[in-house]
């Protein structure tokens, strides 16, 4: 597995899944557990993984979709 995303924001993490979904890449998140047990106070982020074959897809998808994420962040 591949780390294609690590964050804090709930919202970009969601939507990351979503357009991969849509694409046929299964997803899967790490330390979820973790960022819940600090209180939700979003201090451990939260990680966004995909299996290796599917790393550079994942990437160049979320890259074209999270380009102009810094208007809703």
């Amino acid at each position: 597995m591949r780390e294609i995303l690590k964050t804090n924001n709930p919202v970009e993490l969601n939507f990351a899944e979503a357009v991969l979904k849509n694409a046929g890449i299964k997803t899967v998140e790490f330390d979820t557990h973790m960022s819940i047990m600090d209180g939700s106070m979003v201090i451990i982020p939260r990680r966004l993984m995909v299996a290796d074959a599917d790393e550079a897809r994942a990437q160049l998808l979320l890259r074209e979709a999270l380009s102009s994420r810094s208007e809703w962040t």
